[in-house]
């Protein structure tokens, strides 16, 4: 088969040959003046062309930004951006209200060491059985009792000692015929001292919890800072994203710009008969292409805008919402002059993890301390002293019985007697000794050091592991802010270099030694090579930032003051 078509072939190429030996008559070649009124029979040998052609002009839409009010704007500098995140962010309010939270956790650990006062009152009326051999008559006994206690407690932290202070006063009537006194005042005032010499002297579990609960509470202030930090590097990111959204729109609007012109250009050569209608149709469609890339470059506006003003925004209802927000701060920034050693440092003394790693160890240790001094023997020195008061008044039923009775001056009178009884001491009691628990073995305590000891390892071993990844992790932002400063100055020539040829190629289509393809592909790389360069200078806008995160610096070089302390 495809021999028969290649003898077909040469035959028919035979014919034609000669065909054209046969016809020596010269075709003449119809001068253009205007390739709009030249009838297509004309044009042998030129690919057919809508002689009439004109383009529809079609006004595409102007589109806007749903929600926003164009002419509403609020210009925005990233310091301002910076501080209304912090302000509004809700996980920086979550790390507020935690650190919050651990205050109050420290406010009421410390609260054990409050001194308190504590009492009691209460009237008691008992009915008892008689059982009285000298008054057999009488089967049951009453007595009405009214009480009233004051007790006063308190504790000496630095030596886990504690006391307590006592007053109780007591008035007793009864039916008793052999009662001495009716009614009968009785008062007390007790007071108790506890000293441990061995365990609990020098560290308790309720000193412990108050340490844990300081550590606690610098590690939530420390986490408020590194979430302080996550914000204020994540609005950078957002901050320059939205402003090359916003140039990128521009540079692309200069683009249609520059086509729109060159088209101009185009039609004028078609009228002077330089070029063909259908070039002026490729510029045309250049145009539109464009044009799509403005509506594209509108929307990544959209998206950066609602991604930085979720992050600035107080809530749904903030009025800046329905705002254009325009960045204003300059897109060449001062590049960190930094040494890897010099950022390796920087971040070990202040990245938040390391203070959350050593406030971690700081915890354990208190953890150790404790449980050590569990192991030890519990020996306290205990003293008491107690001064007793009684008074009343003589049971006129002992005079019916026994005759005249006559008591001491001491214990009769009323309830102020029964108290100077206690001031002039004329019934005391002092008491002191050691009260001891001696465990033949802790395991328990035992225990729980290993376990702790274990976990100080673990600690130790998340710490190294922690320094490596923040080696990493600065490693990392310093060889992107390097490769980011090349890339912008790679980007910078290479613009350079496209909008000289794009204006030499016009040069070269205007003396008739190009063609408008190539001065279109020229003007599609200036536009791209624009573009680029932008986002050459925003990735390394974003790499300063990166890199204040990775040595820990966000809050010093953005003039950020992120404690808390209410």
């Amino acid at each position: 088969m495809n021999k028969q078509l290649y003898i077909y072939t040469i035959i028919l190429l035979l014919c034609v040959t000669i065909a054209n030996a046969q016809d020596t008559t010269p075709t003449p070649t119809p001068e253009i003046k205007d390739t709009q009124k030249v009838e297509p029979d004309k044009l042998k040998g030129v690919p057919e062309i809508e002689p009439n052609y004109k383009s529809d002009e079609k006004n595409l839409p102007d589109l806007g930004r749903v929600g926003v009010d164009m002419l509403d704007q609020k210009p925005l500098a990233l310091r301002e951006a910076i501080k209304l995140a912090l302000e509004n962010n809700k996980d920086i309010e979550v790390s507020r209200q935690t650190v919050k939270s651990a205050e109050f956790d420290l406010q009421a650990a410390d609260g054990f060491y409050v001194p308190r006062i504590s009492g009691q009152t209460y009237f008691e009326r008992a009915t008892s059985a008689n059982i009285n051999i000298f008054n057999p008559t009488q089967i049951s006994v009453t007595n009405n009792v009214t009480v009233g206690n004051l007790t006063y407690q308190g504790f000496v932290r630095k030596y886990g000692s504690n006391y307590s202070a006592t007053l109780s006063n007591q008035r007793v009537t009864t039916d008793n015929t052999f009662s001495l006194l009716n009614p009968q005042y009785i008062s007390s005032f007790n007071f108790t001292f506890v000293q441990p010499l061995r365990r609990g002297q020098k560290i308790d579990n309720q000193r412990r919890i108050i340490e844990i609960a300081k550590k606690n509470l610098s590690l939530t202030d420390t986490q408020f800072r590194q979430k302080s930090i996550e914000v204020i590097t994540t609005v950078q990111r957002a901050y320059w994203d939205l402003t090359f959204a916003l140039r990128n729109l521009q540079v692309q609007r200069d683009g249609v710009r520059d086509a729109k012109e060159q088209l101009e250009h185009n039609q004028r050569l078609v009228k002077e008969g330089q070029l063909a209608p259908i070039d002026a149709v490729a510029a045309e469609t250049q145009v539109a292409n464009l044009e799509l890339s403005v509506y594209d470059a509108l929307d990544s506006v959209n998206r950066a805008e609602n991604i930085l003003k979720n992050l600035i925004a107080v809530d749904k209802n903030d009025a800046l919402w329905g705002m254009a927000v325009l960045p204003t701060d300059k897109v060449d920034l001062e590049i960190p002059n930094t040494t890897l050693p010099e950022s390796l440092q920087l971040a070990m003394e202040n990245r938040p993890e390391i203070e959350i790693s050593e406030t971690a160890k700081e915890i354990n240790e208190v953890d150790r301390t404790f449980l050590k001094e569990q192991t030890k023997s519990q020996i306290d020195f205990v003293a008491s002293y107690t001064s007793s008061g009684i008074s009343g008044t003589q049971n006129p039923n002992l005079s019916s019985r026994f005759g005249p009775v006559t008591l001491p001056t001491s214990v009769t009178g009323g309830n102020l007697d029964s108290i100077g009884n206690i001031i002039t001491q004329r019934y005391p009691t002092l008491r002191f000794g050691v009260a001891f628990n001696l465990p033949l073995k802790n395991k328990t305590a035992e225990a729980q050091i290993g376990k702790n000891l274990v976990e100080a390892e673990k600690l130790k071993t998340q710490r190294e592991q922690l320094e490596q990844s923040i080696q990493v992790d600065v490693r990392n932002a310093l060889q992107s802010l390097r490769t980011a400063e090349a890339r912008l100055r790679t980007a910078a020539v290479a613009r350079e270099n496209s909008q000289k040829q794009y204006e030499s190629e016009q040069r070269k289509l205007d003396a008739g030694q190009s063609d408008v393809y190539k001065v279109l592909e020229r003007q599609t790389a200036l536009m791209n090579a624009r573009s680029a360069e932008l986002r050459s200078q925003i990735e390394l806008n974003k790499a300063v930032a990166e890199l204040q995160r990775a040595t820990g610096n966000s809050l010093k070089a953005n003039n950020v003051e992120a404690r808390l302390r209410r």
